[in-house]
């Protein structure tokens, strides 16, 4: 690769720039810009075998990071999401009532929802779809996962604490259906009580049959 002054005003505005830079401009920084195809290709041949690359894109320049190692850069995170009061009570009736259709739900809470509690839950891993309601519509049935049994320390849907049992432990107070059952799996994340309505009570969403 040649070191001089062109040379390296190119290599330095395209490791400087956050985005691709185009051939004029860096045409315009040199001193000799008759000589541009020369030292950029000179610059592509010499980074072609390295962590980077220098790549042209129509009219742009930029540096990438090489095809055959950029598998391995990427990095995962765990993004930690509260949910919404509308989640947590389709939640709790998709848990005590399963398996139920998205129409019910709405009948049991009282309100129209979205789509976006449904995808919220199914996102996490919490719920799924598990076959069709055989009514006009055929509309599909909601169930909870695996997962959900996990995340809350279920070994069986039905140990889920019934009404009985949940007024006995004093947990059937002014508080958040799903946040009273995380509370006796002794887990706390995704959940929020603040965020749910002091009027509503664990009792609006157990059937009176749920008990073991």
């Amino acid at each position: 690769m040649s070191t001089n002054r062109d040379s390296k005003i190119l290599e330095a505005i395209l490791f400087a720039s956050g985005s691709p830079v185009l051939e004029e401009d860096l045409k315009d920084k040199m001193i000799n810009k008759k000589e541009f195809k020369k030292e950029i290709e000179s610059l592509k041949e010499f980074y072609q075998n390295r962590g980077i690359n220098l790549i042209k894109t129509g009219n742009k320049w930029s540096f990438r990071t090489a095809e055959s190692i950029k598998d391995d850069l990427t990095i995962f995170k765990t993004q930690k999401r509260k949910l919404s009061r509308a989640a947590i009570e389709t939640l709790s009736i998709i848990a005590y009532q399963q398996p139920i259709t998205r129409s019910e739900i709405e009948n049991i809470r009282g309100v129209q929802m979205g789509r976006g509690s449904i995808d919220h839950l199914m996102e996490i891993g919490w719920i799924k779809p598990s076959g069709r309601k055989n009514i006009p519509g055929k509309p599909a049935l909601w169930v909870t996962t695996e997962l959900f049994m996990e995340h809350f320390g279920i070994e069986n849907i039905s140990d889920l604490p019934s009404k009985e049992e949940l007024k006995a432990s004093g947990f059937l107070e002014k508080r958040s259906a799903i946040a009273k059952i995380t509370d006796i799996a002794g887990k706390n994340e995704f959940l929020e009580d603040k965020e749910v309505d002091d009027e509503e009570t664990l009792e609006d969403f157990i059937p009176e049959e749920s008990a073991k």
